[in-house]
């Protein structure tokens, strides 16, 4: 937990952690597998039951590409392209990827660089083991600032109000 430290310790830091922080300690997302030959449909379907924002298209387990709710978007409905397509071609080959010991930086950089939700996480032979999402990022973070986000209104610029009477 990052709150917690020695007594006597200098107080434990976000920029330090983000560097030896490494991926496997994030939280990652379900890891949802395709073969190429996959339908977009049946990408949809798996994406939808498992409740993730992507799927790995891999051929002989090593991967090839991915799959993600943009692509769904901006490849498939807005170019209305047909379901009972292959899922290949409408996903982003050859994704970016991160590796298990890479650090927390380094996964923030390459998603604020490339504009990603998801990256793959792959391990010495670039064979995907998981996937690292955004969603993983913001529990990572809230680890560190709990009172700024539980204390929260639900309602942004909504105030506190008392009143009087039952």
């Amino acid at each position: 937990m990052p709150w917690s430290e020695p007594d006597g310790a200098r107080p434990v830091k976000l920029r330090d952690n983000l560097r030896s922080d490494v991926v496997s300690s994030l939280d990652q997302s379900v890891l949802v597998v395709v073969p190429p030959s996959a339908t977009i449909r049946e990408a949809i379907r798996l994406m939808r039951e498992r409740r993730c924002g992507c799927v790995l298209v891999c051929e002989a387990r090593r991967l090839c590409g991915i799959f993600t709710e943009r692509d769904v978007l901006k490849r498939v409905l807005a170019r209305d392209a047909c379901l009972d397509g292959r899922v290949d071609a409408h996903m982003t080959p050859d994704p970016v990827t991160v590796r298990r010991d890479d650090g927390v930086a380094l996964v923030i950089r390459r998603m604020l660089e490339g504009g990603y939700r998801h990256l793959p996480v792959v391990d010495d032979q670039g064979m995907p083991v998981g996937v690292v999402s955004v969603k993983g990022l913001i529990h990572y973070l809230n680890a560190y600032f709990p009172a700024a986000v539980y204390n929260l209104p639900p309602v942004p610029g909504q105030v506190h109000q008392t009143r009087e009477g039952a």
